[in-house]
């Protein structure tokens, strides 16, 4: 299955990755029940990290477009043809959606999700978001952009609020909403720093179980990239 795949030269691999998928299905070369290659072998085949391989297959999962089976691996969903090209079309379109869009989806999901973190955080949570913070100040203090360690931060509250659905729509948006935040607006030390309380006063609010604080100060934290996208 792996000499179906080509390298790929491109800026956006997630949706090239996406694309060939829906090639190889439309052409029959991948049929419903086939098996993927291992995300490394794809990564490697494709040029690409292992990051845009495992983005774009969770996102096709999202969508039931592929699954994931235990000891199997992942393989591409039982249903009919037409209707899982129509899906990646869609996913697609997702893909390329108004930015404006996708920071307002994410206001919601995160407003949503620290409000729930804080009635639902047990003190494993707790711990869990202390030390992705920590990981966050430690980065800004070494002189580096803390990126990722800032997605960690968002995604352990909406773990904490014990909603999967919640926390995979926003693993869906959420790289995307950073990718273009760097891309048009480079996130630099001093914008970093100036999040650094935010977060403290968010935690400290879920850590009191006070979801309506905790909503109310995701939404002011978030309030830079809303009106960054409004700009745009």
């Amino acid at each position: 299955m792996l000499e179906h795949f080509s390298e790929l030269r491109s800026e956006s691999p997630g949706d090239k990755i996406i694309l060939q998928i829906r090639r190889l299905i439309t052409s029959g070369q991948l049929n419903p029940g086939d098996k993927l290659p291992p995300e490394r072998k794809l990564a490697e085949k494709l040029g690409v990290g292992r990051t845009a391989v495992r983005d774009a297959i969770r996102k096709l999962e999202f969508y039931g477009i592929l699954k994931t089976l235990p000891q199997s691996g992942t393989v591409v969903a039982g249903m009919g043809l037409p209707a899982l090209e129509g899906l990646i079309t869609d996913v697609l379109k997702l893909e390329r959606s108004d930015f404006k869009d996708l920071v307002e989806t994410r206001v919601i999901l995160e407003s949503s999700t620290a409000r729930l973190a804080a009635q639902r955080r047990t003190e494993q949570d707790i711990i869990e978001m202390e030390q992705a913070l920590k990981a966050y100040e430690l980065k800004l203090k070494n002189g580096n952009t803390a990126v990722e360690e800032d997605l960690l931060f968002h995604l352990k509250i909406a773990e904490a609020s014990k909603n999967a659905v919640l926390k995979s729509l926003m693993l869906i948006i959420t790289p995307d909403i950073i990718k273009q935040f760097i891309t048009y607006r480079v996130c630099d030390k001093k914008t970093e720093l100036k999040a650094l309380p935010e977060h403290r006063k968010i935690l400290n609010a879920i850590i009191s179980k006070d979801g309506e604080n905790a909503s109310v100060f995701m939404k002011e934290h978030l309030r830079e990239v809303v009106n960054f996208s409004v700009a745009e």
